[in-house]
């Protein structure tokens, strides 16, 4: 259930970023030095991946790599951009979820950890309990064994009658 509820709420965040960065990317060519920038960066792009490419495909790569044209290499910066405005919105919200996420986790364990205190208390309290009924019941036996199983009956005929006095007829 969460995965598709994720994808949509993935799907969501790059349909509302995409005008964003489009606004971006036109704003990016229109400023002298900020376009000068872009203009070195998409250049640096452009040469990194060009020798990777020819290093994966086995050419040399010693050879000089023709920079691109001003127009190309102000479109390819302002895509970059645009693409890492999408991806830094995204990085965002995962770790804001993730965030999210591990306070949700804390606060299910400190009340795992107050349910299992309450349960050790209840079961001290119980063992407790079962220690004073084990020290009455051998105070009992002691007076029946004194007594003789005739003292145990009357003791019994007692406690039932006190039992009958007790509640209203």
């Amino acid at each position: 259930m969460i995965l598709p509820v994720m994808k949509l709420g993935t799907l969501a965040l790059k349909t509302f970023c995409k005008p964003i960065a489009n606004k971006l990317k036109k704003e990016a060519g229109l400023h002298p030095k900020f376009r000068h920038f872009i203009i070195n960066i998409a250049q640096a792009n452009h040469r990194l991946t060009t020798r990777i490419q020819r290093r994966i495909y086995g050419h040399a790569t010693d050879v000089a790599i023709r920079p691109l044209n001003e127009e190309k290499a102000v479109q390819a910066a302002a895509d970059l951009l645009g693409e890492l405005f999408v991806f830094m919105v995204a990085g965002t919200a995962v770790v804001f979820e993730v965030q999210r996420s591990a306070g949700s986790e804390a606060r299910k364990e400190e009340l795992r950890k107050q349910e299992i205190q309450a349960i050790k208390r209840r079961n001290e309290e119980l063992s407790r309990e079962v220690e004073s009924l084990k020290e009455k019941l051998e105070e009992l036996e002691t007076l029946a064994r004194g007594r003789g199983l005739a003292g145990f009956l009357n003791f019994m005929h007692a406690y039932s009658n006190e039992d009958r006095k007790d509640k209203p007829t």
